[in-house]
């Protein structure tokens, strides 16, 4: 059964939605402060429906339009989150005709470089999560040992 338009979405439910892994989105919340999901009990996130519309926008710049993750961080420091969100080809609603994307401001090569750079931070980043995993299973086997 699909979750109706304005229901909270978990982590899975949300990568699934946007056709992205997990750890993707948890390492876009480390690059996007604006990606802010409420956090229950055990650290599980939750996504509101405005959430999704900015994951699905940051998709979009990302993997649909080219941008690198410093750009689109550009993006909604220049012209704030609803902007972007309606910004054409963004996955939100579609802007005015007058709010075209900015263009890159880096040469190919320095675009490169911040491309690699990402790539390495989000791999890190992809390796720190997969460690605290196995840190808690330890923890949990380790109580379950301890009784």
């Amino acid at each position: 059964m699909d979750k109706s338009a304005d229901a909270f979405r978990t982590i899975s439910e949300a990568a699934e939605e946007l056709d992205v892994p997990q750890h993707v989105l948890r390492f876009w919340e480390t690059r996007f402060s604006q990606i802010r999901p409420m956090k229950r009990g055990g650290g599980r996130r939750y996504y509101r429906p405005e959430d999704m519309d900015l994951l699905r926008a940051i998709r979009s710049l990302l993997y649909g339009e080219g941008y690198t993750i410093r750009g689109v961080q550009r993006l909604l420091k220049e012209r704030g989150v609803r902007a972007v969100m309606a910004l054409p080809g963004s996955g939100g609603p579609a802007g005015s005709p007058n709010e075209q994307p900015a263009p890159p401001a880096a040469s190919e090569g320095e675009a490169d470089a911040h491309e690699a750079a990402d790539v390495f931070s989000h791999m890190s980043e992809a390796l720190r999560a997969a460690l605290g995993e196995i840190e808690e299973a330890q923890r949990i086997l380790r109580a379950a040992h301890a009784h």
